[in-house]
């Protein structure tokens, strides 16, 4: 409540969150291994959990990759595709 007396939007965790194209925007260039850089402030420095230099080995104890801006404290969090599975099964 106090959050949104200053202005500040929280989103349903009580997390500053991204607005939904701002947090796809940045998502799909995670994905695709692009320079990150905040949708909403512009700020170049975005926190990535866990960090690209983990071994596969350790990928699977990350179920989701979070992403913060250092500047803002937005975040947006999904689940890579290395750790789900397909919703259609091959040839059906």
């Amino acid at each position: 409540m106090l959050a949104q007396q200053r202005g500040q939007s929280l989103g349903r965790r009580g997390i500053k969150e991204y607005r939904p194209a701002e947090a796809l925007e940045l998502i799909l260039a995670d994905r695709d291994r692009e320079v990150l850089r905040c949708p909403s402030c512009g700020h170049a420095n975005i926190e990535r959990t866990p960090k690209r230099r983990l071994s596969g080995s350790r990928w699977s104890s990350h179920r989701q990759v979070v992403l913060r801006c250092a500047k803002c404290g937005r975040q947006a969090m999904y689940v890579p595709a290395r750790v789900t599975q397909p919703s259609h099964r091959d040839g059906a």
